[in-house]
């Protein structure tokens, strides 16, 4: 098909529910984009924190050739070893609970709350409804099905869907006072981004999580962590928790643990992992073969290719070279992230930034208006960086 020939197909037979930039993309490597025409692109933000390990990584794309001339699907009332295995490294990874398996970060969530709801009603007599009321924070975004968008802590992504379901509480990101005071005896459970990306890379402190999870101990509440963004070695360690010496009860993760494929996932502690059963939840094609053999070949390159390390020592000259441009360029107000997530606020309107920067061939992101996001893959180099980097200091010169 010709470029015109897909941009009218794409407006005549596909629903409008994104802002498209108009760029064909039909090959990638590593951190690099091929257009129709040719044309390289840099990829500072690949899918939203999909690729972790760039595009096409070879244990993730070997994975999936072993397994899908041999089989694609199997339903979940049978096993296969590629699910076991992938539910033991996750477990190995993180901490000793169960897995259930889903197809999104939003299903993952959906399931969390699931499980939280029915934590809450455990307990509850005949004549009560029980615990079911769940705390989240402004900013914080957990999905676009009905419960997470109740969920999120941003009106902006509710509005025309009301109303929300009921049970959801908003509090301010770091405010220990504030989520006391949401506490009620209908309190379950707590949802908490530790980097809220969407939300425009706001960082949890590690005073205001250690709290947190004494609060939940004290009132038998669930600390639930969306680590959709986060996990899978994007802050420089597996899971984004470990940075702040907690464990949390349930753990969400999707994105990159696909390698680019479809995955959904929920860790729960094995002290309430049984409290769905069948029949209370499923996910007709959560944890298939093929997708699992793909996340397993995730699991390889990181441990391989020693990608925490590198996340790490390239999150840390990444940063150098933003500060650099901060200090260099006033429209520049803060830089803020953790490994290699990165947000630079401005002070004017970022579009126009990631328009200028689409145009010289880097591709990232802006949210909140005036949040760039930058989000390299893992194994990002040097040299790539220094491409970047220097791409976007063109821009933001044009700019001031």
């Amino acid at each position: 098909m010709r470029v015109k020939e897909i941009f009218q197909v794409y407006k005549e037979n596909i629903m409008p529910t994104y802002n498209k930039v108009p760029l064909i993309f039909v090959k990638g490597k590593g951190s690099r984009l091929w257009d129709i025409k040719g044309k390289v692109y840099l990829d500072f933000f690949p899918g939203w924190g999909v690729g972790n390990l760039g595009h096409c990584h070879p244990k993730v794309m070997q994975g999936l050739r072993d397994q899908v001339s041999k089989l694609i699907f199997i339903p979940n009332n049978y096993y296969h070893p590629f699910q076991a295995k992938l539910a033991k490294e996750l477990i190995y990874w993180s901490f000793p609970g169960k897995v259930f398996f889903a197809n999104s970060g939003a299903e993952a969530n959906e399931g969390a709350i699931k499980l939280a709801r029915k934590f809450g009603d455990s307990s509850a007599s005949e004549a009560s409804q029980g615990r079911y009321e769940i705390i989240t924070f402004e900013n914080a975004f957990h999905g676009r099905t009905l419960a997470t968008l109740a969920a999120t802590g941003q009106k902006k992504y509710q509005k025309g869907f009301c109303p929300m379901p009921e049970g959801f509480k908003q509090v301010k990101l770091n405010d220990i006072v504030a989520f006391k005071q949401a506490i009620t005896d209908k309190t379950v459970a707590v949802i908490l981004e530790l980097i809220q990306g969407e939300g425009g890379i706001n960082i949890a402190e590690r005073d205001f999580v250690l709290a947190l999870r004494k609060i939940c101990d004290e009132k038998r509440l669930l600390l639930i962590i969306d680590e959709v963004q986060t996990g899978i070695g994007r802050t420089g360690k597996m899971f984004c928790y470990q940075h702040y010496g907690i464990t949390p009860d349930v753990m969400t993760l999707a994105k990159a643990l696909g390698g680019g494929m479809p995955i959904g996932v929920m860790i729960v502690k094995n002290e309430f992992s049984d409290l769905l059963t069948p029949g209370m939840h499923a996910s007709t094609f959560g944890g298939g073969p093929v997708i699992c053999k793909a996340a397993l070949g995730v699991f390889k390159a990181i441990q391989k290719d020693k990608l925490l390390k590198n996340c790490q020592n390239m999150g840390e000259y990444l940063l150098k070279k933003l500060n650099l441009l901060k200090t260099a360029y006033p429209i520049v107000k803060d830089v803020r992230g953790m490994g290699l997530m990165f947000g630079m606020e401005l002070n004017i309107n970022g579009k126009q930034v990631v328009d200028k920067c689409i145009e010289r061939g880097l591709l990232i992101n802006c949210t909140h208006e005036k949040v760039l996001r930058l989000m390299p893959a893992l194994n990002i180099s040097k040299n790539e960086i220094d491409k970047g980097v220097k791409i976007l200091e063109e821009v933001l010169k044009g700019c001031a």
